[in-house]
């Protein structure tokens, strides 16, 4: 493997050039994966206004807006790693409202929140028409060898260093998560773009040599 230094505004628009020529049937469905240290969502947030320039329409969707309810993300407490790790994210909903609407076969019409953890209620967001040849980015934490049917995925990494280091000390507790994703899933051996993060003024990209 060969690592590639790369600022972060060349990341971006390598990125985005690489999406935007990127075809598939129906709507092309990215994932933008990292721990919440990484944040995703600051890049998949990046991503949008090059895609539109690109001709590409796009919607921006965040994982953390389709949590499951308290009353089962928290039956094992608010600080349970094993639980974050296998059981926040309600991948069901994920699919249902956002993946599969954009597959070859969907409607294009899909859901940007499914529902607000802060109020513990479903967000009431009104559907979203994404035209064929659009891309949906869905940036968060733990999406990837779950089985999402993501047509292309960006994982942002962080060495075990970086993460202890750039983790807020409220998240601490996620850590043990992220250490077991690392071992089990390693999505860092099959996504199709491998940013290394551990200076987010210095990311490079992960390439086969």
């Amino acid at each position: 493997m060969r690592v590639r230094p790369i600022s972060p505004e060349r990341l971006v628009s390598e990125l985005a050039d690489r999406l935007a020529d990127t075809a598939v049937p129906g709507r092309l469905r990215v994932a933008v994966d990292g721990p919440p240290a990484a944040d995703p969502d600051a890049l998949a947030a990046a991503l949008v206004d090059p895609l539109r320039a690109a001709g590409r329409p796009v919607l921006h969707v965040r994982a953390a807006d389709f949590l499951r309810p308290a009353s089962v993300r928290l039956e094992h407490g608010r600080t349970n790693p094993d639980a974050y790790y296998e059981g926040w994210l309600d991948e069901a909903g994920l699919r249902r409202e956002v993946l599969d609407p954009a597959g070859p076969d969907g409607s294009g019409r899909l859901l940007p929140s499914l529902w607000d953890a802060g109020a513990d209620r479903a967000s009431r967001a009104a559907h979203v028409e994404l035209p064929p040849g659009g891309v949906v980015l869905v940036s968060g934490s733990l999406l990837l060898g779950g089985g999402l049917p993501f047509d292309r995925t960006v994982h942002v990494e962080l060495s075990p260093a970086a993460l202890d280091r750039r983790t807020d000390p409220g998240l601490r507790w996620t850590l043990p998560a992220f250490a077991r994703y690392a071992d089990e899933v390693v999505p860092a051996s099959f996504a199709d773009v491998v940013v290394r993060a551990d200076d987010p003024r210095h990311p490079a990209v992960v390439e086969a040599a």
